[in-house]
């Protein structure tokens, strides 16, 4: 069951290098706040169609009181807080560069499980720390500009700090959500296990459209635009849907370092579809910066 732990993580890692393609374009369309809900509705309704098939229950009614509450948890952390936060750093730095911070996720979930689960992190680890920030740096200092170059990027700059940010805060609450993830869910069923958190994550992401008196645009203006509704629907199946259920998938079947590290090469894995169906420029130093950030995340759990 490990190799199939793994297998499944580095499925999330290809499931995670899609969905975002799909999601910047209607994030910048729609809003973060709206393809967060409306991608966790679709996916609600994909795992209820397949808990039925696939365990004749679908919906998550025999999961235990403790599998609720860290499942939420982890749905809150995972969908409502990092999700909203990368969603908006793809409107500021676009998709590619955002992914890339999720090669530091392993750090956050080697910490993480240290703090609340007790698990011993060895100092030499640090070291693949250290490359995998050096291969974030890659990715985002500027690389030489010509003088006009440098003047619209310094007026686009407060906005690519901000995407930068929200990058990393959703880097932070992406492993804070894995780690409930592997305490709620014990051997409980992967798909009832997500529901619960996309259950978790619907009732966050309407309270919040609520709060910030968003509701109206969230909840009936948004299902209007169907070009923007199709790639919120596609990016679900990928995302939420797939990818989620991977992951926790692998977590409960391998170690939460070697799930989390394979999870880590998203940021390789979204170059050539960025290039080939976005056809977005590339640079040699963003490929090997990407590549470095792996290599650091994978180093990080070997050494």
């Amino acid at each position: 069951m490990d190799k199939l732990g793994a297998l499944a993580a580095f499925g999330t890692a290809c499931c995670w290098a899609v969905s975002p393609l799909f999601f910047e374009s209607s994030s910048k369309k729609l809003g973060a706040l709206a393809v967060n809900f409306w991608k966790v509705i679709f996916a609600f309704a994909f795992l209820t169609l397949t808990g039925w098939i696939s365990r004749g229950i679908p919906l998550p009614t025999d999961a235990t009181p403790r599998a609720w509450l860290f499942l939420s948890l982890s749905g809150i952390a995972g969908f409502v807080f990092s999700d909203f936060f990368m969603f908006n750093a793809y409107v500021y730095i676009g998709a590619r560069k955002a992914v890339v911070f999720q090669a530091i996720t392993p750090f956050f979930t080697a910490l993480f499980a240290y703090l609340f689960l007790g698990e011993t992190m060895a100092p030499a680890r640090l070291i693949g720390m250290v490359i995998v920030v050096a291969g974030i740096l890659m990715v985002v200092v500027p690389r030489h500009q010509t003088e006009e170059e440098r003047k619209n990027e310094e007026l686009k700059m407060p906005k690519l700090r901000k995407g930068y940010l929200f990058a990393f805060l959703s880097t932070v609450f992406q492993a804070a959500g894995l780690v409930l993830s592997k305490v709620g869910l014990g051997t409980y069923d992967v798909i009832a296990g997500t529901q619960i958190r996309i259950l978790a994550a619907i009732a966050g992401f309407a309270i919040h459209a609520l709060v910030i008196g968003q509701s109206k645009h969230i909840f009936v203006e948004s299902p209007k635009d169907k070009g923007g509704m199709r790639s919120i629907f596609a990016g679900s199946i990928f995302g939420p849907f797939l990818g989620v259920v991977f992951s926790l998938f692998a977590v409960q079947n391998t170690q939460a370092g070697t799930a989390s590290t394979l999870m880590a090469l998203t940021p390789v894995l979204i170059i050539p579809p960025s290039v080939l169906i976005l056809k977005q420029k590339t640079s040699w130093k963003e490929v090997v910066g990407a590549i470095v950030a792996v290599c650091g995340a994978a180093l990080f759990f070997m050494l």
